[in-house]
């Protein structure tokens, strides 16, 4: 058992697996009445993060058990700018499943969010596992086959978004569903540090930021999710997507919202809503 491993269950022990379970069953009540509740951290605590994770992985389990297939990871809160919105200050990361792709789409569908808002991010490609070794930006770039420019929608189940880093570590670090670009570019054809970002509702510009405004570089942001990963016992995979984090301030996507991204480089990415909820 590794040290971040035994931390976890020496968190859990601390906040008491009801406290866990309680957790568990009001997000679940939330996605089963598409309706968002009270904040968890009434229950698991402000600051235990080792429940938070539980709570995740326990809901990750019962998708597992529904038939759900992971096809990546995403990284959280690593803009400062996002942080400041949510009143938190460290990363985190959350399950990306097959269901959540809907790059596919003609619409993103309004009817499985409850209060979405989206981000524009890089999406990295692994071509390698990032299973041990001396994780470092070096590392993962050498396992990184390609890159595309992304929209991140996400969502929150807690009512208002109103939350703290263990609300939204519960929820799947705040994760709804994922758009991503066409164009694929390897790291040797452009750097994600330089990258500069433009966002637009309904084609008026309504955020911007850049490739240093994610944890300094998208890359610094997938070194840290490799070796907290492997921390966690499950490492990152080739063939995995991997969301970088926000390179700006994420904006509210209502239906019937157009949000374009134009990520330098790499291009631009596109999100129509659907006009109703139950569409």
């Amino acid at each position: 058992m590794t040290h971040a491993q035994a931390g976890t269950d020496d968190g859990v022990a601390q906040a008491g697996t009801d406290a866990v379970a309680q957790a568990v069953a009001r997000l679940t009540a939330a996605l089963d009445a598409g309706r968002p509740v009270a904040p968890v951290r009434d229950l698991i605590g402000e600051h235990d993060l080792a429940a938070a994770y539980a709570v995740q992985r326990e809901l990750t389990r019962r998708r597992l058990d529904g038939g759900a297939v992971v096809v990546g990871r995403k990284i959280g809160l690593t803009s400062p700018a996002v942080q400041r919105q949510l009143g938190v200050d460290q990363p985190d990361f959350g399950v990306l499943f097959a269901d959540m792709d809907v790059s596919a789409e003609a619409e993103v569908p309004s009817g499985r969010l409850l209060q979405p808002k989206a981000e524009a991010e890089i999406a990295f490609v692994l071509k390698e596992d990032l299973t041990d070794g001396d994780l470092d930006v070096a590392r993962v770039r050498s396992a990184v086959d390609h890159a595309v420019a992304a929209l991140e929608i996400v969502d929150s189940r807690i009512a208002s978004w109103d939350i703290r880093l263990t609300d939204t570590v519960a929820d799947n670090a705040s994760s709804g569903l994922f758009v991503l670009a066409d164009r694929r570019l390897g790291l040797d054809e452009f750097e994600p540090h330089d990258t500069t970002m433009r966002l637009y509702a309904d084609d008026v510009q309504v955020s911007e930021g850049s490739g240093g405004a994610c944890l300094g570089d998208p890359l610094n942001a997938l070194a840290w999710l490799a070796r907290t990963a492997l921390d966690f016992g499950d490492p990152l995979r080739a063939g995995q997507v991997v969301l970088s984090g926000a390179l700006g301030p994420m904006v509210p996507a209502p239906p019937g919202t157009r949000i374009r991204a134009e990520i330098s480089s790499l291009g631009e990415v596109t999100a129509v809503f659907s006009e109703k909820r139950d569409a």
